[in-house]
């Protein structure tokens, strides 16, 4: 179970690293959905070998060991993160003032 204060900073712009058993899932959040519901998600992504690779964690998931939130933003203009996928590395750090 995660922790409501690691829960509020699992956001938008957020990067964050989800251990499901040993190995850890690096990325940057681009979508938090349903709060704290039971059926809460949020969705990250990284690129991998030249990839774009995404996955979603529900929130309540017994599955998730650890979740480290590496970097939060400041300020995000948008709660859903979604143009990151047509968007180069440089272009993201410049709009979300992020270092990747």
């Amino acid at each position: 179970m995660i922790s409501e204060e690691i829960l509020k900073k699992v956001k938008a712009g957020a990067k964050v690293k989800v251990y499901e058993g040993k190995t850890p899932f690096a990325g940057l959040v681009i979508a938090r959905k349903h709060g704290s519901e039971p059926g809460a998600t949020f969705t990250v992504r990284t690129v991998l070998a030249g990839v774009g690779v995404e996955k979603v964690f529900p929130v309540h998931s017994p599955s998730i060991v650890k979740l480290e939130v590496t970097s939060s933003p400041k300020k995000v203009h948008r709660s859903k993160l979604y143009f990151v996928r047509k968007v180069s590395a440089a272009k993201i750090r410049q709009k979300l003032d992020v270092s990747m």
